[in-house]
């Protein structure tokens, strides 16, 4: 069935994400920055690339990852300086598109609704991924939690604002859980590891590659992201770019839109040497990046237009009612004040960029 398209009119969204209004207030931390440069090209540097391109990206198993280990962005672009910096979550990401600091940026469903919502200065022009499997309530085998009932007096760790937090809300929501009877507490996910080792937590909704080595050191999962998106709650990643960036380089858009198709196919049609590059990123083994390459739907160029999708300038697709929908659903959850209406959405996702 169609994740984009199967959402429930009142979905259960993230709470707690006002953290995210006091965030925007300033410039981002806790990023971690590698640069690379293309080899010189002759002569002068074309006057319509920039100078630098600055990605936030985040290390989850997809297309843009796969393009940054094949350094896919440095080849499109010589003699421009390709700066990647990493983020832990989609409201850090909406941190630094508020400050000016990254020109592209990943962000999950529901912080990126939010971003739209609140007027972040960015646009859409990229889903990068279906979140499946690769998100999960992971739980300790000794806590003895073996179903979602069992939650209630026990301490879970997910990061607020985030699609994992979306998804475990909207999962104790299906199953009509209070989750005022759990102890949910925020941790980024590279936190979540080193709290699961010390006995802090109980469990952990998280993505990966954290979720493999929870269930490497005694973890079991109770739910997933798929299973939670059948019932109604769908999440994904896209990507955004600075309204003032895309407004001087339209062209560099196409063109990193480029980069990400190739990643994209590569992973797909290469998926054991792209497991052995991915690893690296990950943390994980080429088996445990495998897996985890197979828990999410990457999406390439092609598919952006699909009604399924981003739809077309004339035709648009289901993504800006899913957008809206979670922003709806923020609301609800005293996490914004106000949701825009439904065009808002869909006038900040740029699908005439795959139009010839």
């Amino acid at each position: 069935m169609n994740r984009f398209v199967k959402i429930s009119s009142r979905l259960f969204a993230v709470s707690l994400i006002a953290s995210l209004l006091l965030l925007i207030a300033a410039c981002g931390g806790g990023t971690k920055e590698t640069t690379g440069t293309g080899a010189a090209s002759a002569g002068e540097p074309n006057a319509e690339l920039p100078k630098e391109i600055r990605i936030g990206y985040q290390v989850s198993p997809n297309g843009e990852l796969m393009a940054k280990a094949l350094g896919l962005a440095e080849k499109k672009f010589p003699g421009v300086k390709i700066s990647w910096l990493k983020f832990d979550s989609g409201r850090d990401v909406n941190t630094a598109i508020a400050s000016g600091s990254i020109d592209f940026g990943l962000v999950g469903t529901p912080p990126g609704a939010s971003g739209i919502a609140q007027g972040l200065p960015n646009q859409i022009y990229y889903i990068h991924d279906v979140i499946g499997e690769s998100e999960a309530l992971v739980v300790q085998e000794k806590s003895g939690i073996r179903s979602l009932q069992d939650l209630t007096g026990k301490t879970i760790a997910t990061t607020f604002g985030s699609t994992s937090h979306f998804s475990l809300l909207s999962a104790l929501k299906q199953a009509n859980i209070d989750p005022g009877t759990i102890k949910i507490i925020d941790m980024q996910a590279p936190d979540l590891l080193a709290a699961w080792q010390r006995g802090d937590i109980d469990g952990a909704y998280t993505w990966q590659p954290v979720q493999s080595k929870l269930l490497a050191a005694s973890g079991k999962v109770i739910i997933n992201s798929k299973e939670v998106a059948d019932q109604g709650a769908p999440t994904g990643e896209f990507g955004v770019v600075h309204n003032d960036f895309i407004a001087k380089y339209p062209n560099v858009v196409k063109q990193y839109i480029e980069v990400l198709d190739e990643g994209t196919k590569y992973y797909r049609d290469h998926p054991k040497e792209a497991a052995e590059s991915l690893s690296k990123e990950l943390g994980l083994t080429p088996e445990e990046t495998l897996k985890a390459m197979n828990e999410i739907t990457v999406l390439d160029a092609s598919q952006q237009t699909d009604a399924k999708y981003m739809g077309t300038p004339e035709q648009p697709g289901a993504f800006g009612a899913l957008l809206k929908a979670t922003a709806d659903f923020l609301v609800e959850q005293k996490s914004i004040k106000s949701a825009p209406d439904a065009d808002v959405f869909q006038k900040a996702i740029r699908s005439d960029l795959y139009t010839k």
